[in-house]
């Protein structure tokens, strides 16, 4: 990559055990095999108060700002917990905002301890994602009962590995492509360019 390209990897768990710390770290992987620096943001190590916008930030919220705000890409992993995402994971987002996501490409893995994955928590990734106006990729990844197929000796964990690989690729790729000089130069012509030019100059179709 002729720019050097960072993407995080927001851990969304507080296990010691975490399944979700393993997925983010394996995505993480396949953005740095893409080129990138990755950056491992576990909040367990930020001394994270309950949002209140009464409140003056902390050392740590603005140091949480500071580390995710200089990603151009972002991987989040969250355990599903009722058909949600953890309540970790979005109190660190309450307080973050535009300035942490906003045009940022944004990549989902999620883990359940259930057969049904995390897609639920997934979803409402997404609906946060496009809230803060950042670009989340399609792809994401949903691990059914993590512990058992992301275990060393499970068949299943070469496969999961390679998806999860794949989405920190995407990430990657696409804050690459986001952050160039020609992908900047682009996005200044499209702003500047005359809306529908000439089109007075036709008949409309139903005339």
């Amino acid at each position: 990559m002729a720019q050097e390209i960072i993407v995080a990897g927001i851990v969304g768990s507080l296990r010691e055990d975490s399944m979700t710390r393993l997925s983010v770290n394996v995505a993480l992987e396949g953005a740095a095999e893409s080129g990138s620096i990755t950056r491992l943001i576990d909040l367990r190590e930020y001394d994270l108060p309950y949002c209140n916008e009464d409140t003056a930030p902390t050392a740590d919220v603005l140091r949480l700002r500071k580390d995710v705000g200089s990603a151009h890409g972002i991987i989040i992993g969250t355990p599903e917990y009722h058909g949600g995402y953890s309540g970790l994971l979005k109190n660190a987002i309450d307080l973050m905002g535009f300035d942490e996501f906003e045009g940022k490409i944004v990549g989902l893995v999620g883990v359940s301890g259930g057969s049904l994955g995390a897609s639920q928590a997934l979803q409402g990734l997404r609906v946060i994602g496009r809230a803060l106006r950042a670009w989340v990729i399609p792809q994401q990844v949903s691990v059914p009962r993590a512990t058992e197929h992301l275990s060393t000796d499970a068949p299943e964990r070469e496969s999961y590995e390679s998806r999860l690989r794949d989405v920190g690729h995407q990430v990657a790729r696409f804050a690459a492509l986001h952050s160039s000089d020609a992908a900047s130069e682009f996005l200044r012509a499209w702003e500047e360019a005359p809306s529908n030019p000439g089109g007075e100059d036709y008949p409309a179709a139903d005339s």
